[in-house]
């Protein structure tokens, strides 16, 4: 069947080329999503080198974090930015399930990430879950199980209200924002565990910063962080 479905599969290729999803130009090899060149080129933040790091920093005085990391640096109209862009709004979220489990394998090899017992990302609200079509920090948290051997927890936190976009507000305007609307939905299933709190971009921190303040309420927690990419703008 395969076989026989082949022409047509080159046919549909040569009509609707699948695309490279950082930079939109280049085709990437067959089963990827993104190509050779940007493969080599995406910038790579390697936080993960060091247990406190650019990534921990924005974190001092404010979260009692292990550690913390992103993949990629991010800036506005980059191919890291048309990467998110295209996993977060155009519905492919396969990349970020591919990107966590490549990330996964590379925290693994490092001292200061052994000791994870589960992930949990950050929550959308079941409104914005429904019109997005899922949660794109659960399917970054899927591809870090998958690597890392640890589960998934993608009810660990929920969240109560729907709130207004954080993309334009200052620090203090998105901790206002989101004051509140986080809580830990089964404190028992995190007591004494080292949790891994993901998400999509670090920009401020402040979402991370709420979330994270909320699980180191549960008895015996500790916090370490990871995302796709931080902002550098």
């Amino acid at each position: 069947m395969k076989t026989l479905l082949q022409p047509i599969n080159d046919l549909l290729y040569l009509l609707y080329p699948h695309l490279c999803l950082a930079c939109g130009k280049n085709a990437p090899p067959h089963n990827k999503d993104i190509c050779t060149e940007c493969e080599a080129t995406l910038p790579l933040s390697h936080f993960h080198k060091e247990k406190e790091n650019p990534f921990t920093e924005k974190f001092w005085g404010r979260v009692d974090l292990q550690t913390g990391t992103s993949m990629y640096l991010f800036t506005k109209q980059s191919r890291v930015a048309h990467l998110i862009h295209n996993f977060k709004y155009k519905g492919k979220k396969e990349i970020g399930i591919s990107l966590g489990r490549r990330y996964g394998y590379t925290l693994k090899r490092e001292s200061h990430f052994e000791g994870i017992d589960c992930i949990v990302p950050v929550p959308l609200h079941w409104r914005k879950q429904r019109m997005r079509g899922f949660n794109q920090s659960e399917m970054f948290g899927n591809g870090l199980s998958e690597s890392l051997g640890v589960p998934c927890i993608k009810n660990g936190l929920e969240r109560l209200n729907f709130t207004d976009s954080q993309t334009k507000k200052s620090r203090l305007e998105r901790l206002k924002n989101i004051d509140g609307v986080f809580s830990v939905k089964k404190p028992k299933l995190l007591e004494g565990k080292h949790i891994l709190l993901v998400d999509d971009v670090l920009t401020t921190g402040a979402t991370l910063e709420v979330c994270a303040l909320e699980l180191l309420k549960v008895k015996g927690t500790k916090v370490s962080m990871a995302t796709i990419a931080t902002a550098t703008n």
